[in-house]
């Protein structure tokens, strides 16, 4: 399943443009950008079951690192999203306490 088949072109390059320079990505300004703060939670599952990748039910750090590649594979790698691991265990899981649900 592919990004692309929940948000469109537009959505995706308006994300990635927010966050083009080192140290730039914020998950807020990122998903508001993409839309997925507006996304219905059927959409958010969708998404995080593609963020998943191994279906551990979490997106780990070294998922975290490749998490713009999931939308444009030419995407730069990220340093470790601190701000939507909310317990600190090094993973985010889709519990309702995951960055998507913190995108106001």
């Amino acid at each position: 399943m592919a990004l692309s088949g929940i948000l469109t072109e537009a959505e995706i390059a308006a994300g990635l443009q927010s966050c083009q320079a080192a140290d730039s990505f914020d998950y807020r300004i990122f998903s508001v950008k993409v839309g997925l703060n507006s996304k219905f939670k059927d959409k958010l599952t969708e998404v995080f079951g593609i963020l998943d990748q191994d279906k551990s039910g979490f997106i780990e750090e070294d998922q975290l690192k490749l998490f713009l590649q999931n939308f444009s594979a030419s995407a730069r790698p990220l340093a470790f999203l601190a701000g939507g691991d909310s317990d600190g265990d090094g993973k985010i899981g889709m519990d309702g306490k995951t960055a998507f649900y913190y995108m106001e």
